[in-house]
């Protein structure tokens, strides 16, 4: 943010237009205006008067009454509690019917039996935030320089009869951090000629040369450094006028020779440090990077901890300021300070930056060289200082200065070619306009037929390209004379791949089966491979590992996606949160070899523990081995495969191994489904069972891409039968539903098993299964001899081949 007052703006620069317009023009500019202030306005009948006598209040201990002039009239009579005032002091007086900042109107009243017809005025009151006020008068009157006429208008006499500018300004924009900076726009704008301040200083008295050295040990992160001397300095406050422009900038006036670095940086955007020339060690500076373990106390007083990373200026004694960023303790300004040594200097921004965040002070110096100053203005800025002191008089200048240079700064030349220009932004703009614009810029341009060499002035560190040239144009030429266009090309309409389309349906389909979808870290830690039982040999155990973990609980790729699900589920269940089912599609991570990238394969995960809700008519269904089946089942249905098979996974560690599948369709394995191994539970506290399934989403996709056939509503009714077999525990039940498919016919549509008995009437060893067969023809109706014929072969099928007897 940099503040920009008007009156202070138009020593610069001649402003013709209404401040508004102004405002809007700098916003179309790219100097954003967020704000317009006006610090006088409301502010009333407020006059500069004088403290004639001071006398006791007959009532009051903690008042007195005060005799008032204003250089013309009678004199006022007004009581005030403020302890800062003395007679002679000229202060500002609000008299009857005066309106202060906020609104308030001031009446005459009586104050304790004495009557006051006015009020003495703090800053605060005339609206001056109380931060930029001197130390003080803070929280008192604010007391006027003694030599200012009685009777004027307070606005004229402290600066609020001006205007604020508020910029927000973008990152490389930092040449607009100075009113100079802010005034070259402005002309460049307006038409008008910038005019710079005077840098002019006749020194006197010996030379700096022989009582100053400057040695620059790291130019990387220093490439110039200039120094001058003043002599015999008188500290003191700085003038009226240069304490309402610091505190019309945010800043809070200190003293003269403070003041005076402060107004040189707010003016030329470069910041200057003051040493007291006579606390530095044989008046020499060395600019050398900090030594391990040194430490030194800044001007705030705070012992600071400098790393081998951080420039400092140092004399031979040891560092006396952290370079950019604030000065040490030891050579502080002080009032006993009579001769000083002024630093103007151009530091690496990014050693600035770092240094600054890692000390935290962040300063209003700090923030400009972070953003980069103009190497070439160092000295200029020093020479300005020089002239401000000795209009001060504040002191005497040595004639001359130190100035060391080892890295000269070399001007940019860009190659702008005028046709680019109109490609770019879509408008013509003329190429004497081109021209006109950019050395209103203070750009140096040559024409070399047909080509512009644009040399960049050294204050635009932000222009490297032929496309910051071109912004430059389109700004100055104006946003707002752009004509809108739309992007021409040939429209296309928006769809999702395959791949896409079966990711969403597999998700919409999971969701209405109850599932929440979740989303877990790609990156996990080693132990979560011993948390899933993988054995030592296990290829899942080779995995990607990074380089740079955040930490080492997230210094592996994952492998699997399944133990990200039991985290989550553990965390709920840690919650009292036990009914739950979750799922992810996600990828997994596997090695390639050296120097190549690894696979990535995405897997579908579902994990639940607990039941499915409840209804009024209908307990929770168990979200057991059953469940997760139903589930895979139901996906593997909605996704149009068939002929998918389940049969018995006793080798993945995950899993129980009596309770587990593996998933088939034909020749393809698709994953596998059961409930988590009971070690597995234990490793991540699941206070009960967990069914869960991994599917190999790659199979999957390739699967599901297959055309779908499509068959018409049989017109002919079907014929049901139900078929209760007694076969040995061990005889899986698929295996007996594909023996009935296959000896059932042709017209055997469904084969559904629908009841398992475990009980006396059963001989030990063996179960009782129930199917349910239909059959059904698309020509015509099937008689019940012919479903007798086919029910027969299915049983003695069955009887051949497992032994299966009829159950009575």
């Amino acid at each position: 943010m940099m503040r920009v007052s008007l009156k202070w703006l138009r020593d610069y620069v001649d402003i013709t237009i209404p401040v508004r317009e102004l405002a809007d023009r700098l916003t179309m500019a790219g100097l954003a205006v967020e704000g317009v202030e006006s610090p006088g306005e409301g502010i009333e009948k407020v006059y500069s008067g004088k403290i004639l006598q001071i006398s006791p209040h007959p009532n009051a201990d903690r008042l007195t009454i005060c005799r008032v002039t204003l250089g013309q009239g009678e004199d006022l009579n007004i009581v005030t509690g403020a302890t800062n005032v003395r007679e002679g002091h000229v202060v500002p007086v609000a008299v009857e019917g005066a309106r202060l900042a906020g609104g308030l109107v001031i009446k005459k009243s009586k104050l304790r039996g004495v009557e006051s017809r006015g009020m003495l005025c703090s800053g605060q009151e005339l609206g001056l935030d109380t931060s930029v006020m001197p130390s003080d008068q803070a929280h008192g009157i604010m007391l006027l320089d003694p030599s200012t006429p009685l009777g004027l208008d307070i606005k004229g006499v402290i600066g609020l009869d001006d205007t604020i500018l508020d910029l927000e300004l973008t990152p490389n924009r930092g040449d607009c951090l100075s009113m100079v900076g802010v005034a070259r726009e402005v002309a460049a704008l307006l038409g008008e000629r910038l005019s710079l301040p005077d840098t002019s200083a006749v020194g006197s008295g010996l030379e700096i040369e022989g009582m100053a050295r400057v040695d620059i040990i790291d130019p990387g992160l220093c490439s110039r450094y200039v120094a001058r001397l003043f002599r015999n300095i008188k500290i003191g406050p700085s003038p009226a006028w240069m304490q309402d422009r610091l505190r019309a900038a945010g800043i809070r006036p200190i003293s003269n020779l403070v003041d005076i670095t402060n107004y040189v940086m707010i003016e030329l955007g470069q910041p200057l440090h003051a040493f007291d020339y006579d606390t530095l060690k044989d008046g020499h500076i060395i600019v050398r990077r900090a030594e391990k373990g040194e430490k030194m106390v800044t001007l705030d007083g705070s012992e600071r901890n400098l790393s081998e990373d951080m420039l400092v200026i140092a004399d031979p004694g040891g560092p006396v300021a952290v370079a950019g960023v604030m000065g040490g303790l030891a050579t502080e300004v002080t009032e006993k300070t009579v001769n000083v040594l002024l630093e103007s200097a151009h530091f690496n921004p990014v050693s600035i930056r770092r240094t600054a965040r890692s000390l935290g002070m962040r300063s209003e110096a700090s923030s400009r060289f972070e953003k980069g100053v103009d190497p070439v203005a160092c000295l200029r800025a020093a020479d300005r200082a020089a002239r401000l002191l000795l209009e001060l008089g504040a002191g005497e200048v040595a004639p001359g200065a130190v100035d060391s240079y080892p890295v000269r700064s070399v001007p940019k030349t860009v190659v702008l070619k005028p046709g680019r220009v109109e490609h770019v932004l879509g408008v013509e703009v003329p190429g004497q306009e081109i021209v006109s614009i950019l050395r209103s810029l203070e750009f140096t341009v040559n024409d070399s037929g047909g080509e512009l060499l644009v040399t960049v002035p050294s204050h635009r560190q932000d222009v490297f390209l032929e496309e910051d040239l071109i912004e430059e144009i389109a700004r100055m030429h104006g946003y707002n004379r752009i004509p809108y266009t739309l992007p021409a090309g040939s429209g296309t309409i928006g769809a999702r791949t395959p791949r896409q389309s079966l990711e969403v349906g597999v998700k919409d389909t999971m969701t209405s089966l109850g599932f929440y979808e979740t989303v877990t870290y790609s990156f996990t830690a080693p132990s979560t491979l011993d948390r899933a039982g993988l054995p030592p040999d296990s290829p899942l155990r080779n995995v990607l590992r990074l380089q740079n973990p955040l930490s080492e609980e997230q210094s592996i790729m994952r492998t699997l996606l399944l133990p990200g699900l039991l985290e989550v589920l553990q965390r709920n269940a840690s919650r009292r949160t036990t009914d739950l089912a979750l799922f992810e599609t996600g990828r997994i991570f596997l090695p390639s070899g050296d120097g190549q990238l690894p696979l990535e394969k995405q897997v579908l995960a579902a994990a639940a523990m607990g039941s499915a809700p409840s209804g009024w008519n209908r307990a929770g269904q168990p979200h057991d081995f059953y469940y997760m089946k139903g589930v895979l089942e139901a996906l593997l249905d909605r996704l149009g495969l068939r002929g998918y098979s389940f049969a018995k996974e006793s080798g993945h560690s995950l899993f129980h191994p009596g309770k587990a599948a593996r998933v088939t369709v034909g020749e393809a394995v698709i994953g596998v489904l059961g409930e988590i191994h009971p070690d597995v539970l234990e490793n991540y506290s699941l206070p009960q069972s967990v069914s869960a399934m991994e599917v190999d989403f790659e199979v999957l996709a390739e699967l599901s891409g297959r055309p779908r056939k499509y068959r018409p509503l049989p017109k002919f009714p079907g014929i049901e039968r139900d078929l209760s077999l007694v076969v040995k525990k061990e005889i899986p039940a698929q295996d007996i539903t594909r023996t009935i498919r296959k000896s059932g016919g042709q017209y055997l549509q469904e084969v559904r098993l629908f009841d398992i008995y475990h009980g006396g009437q059963v001989p030990a060893g063996c179960q009782s299964m129930a199917f349910s067969l239909k059959f059904q023809a698309e020509d015509r109706t099937l008689t019940d001899q012919e479903v007798n014929g086919w029910m027969t072969t299915v049983s003695e099928a069955l009887a051949g081949q497992f032994g299966a007897g009829l159950r009575s």
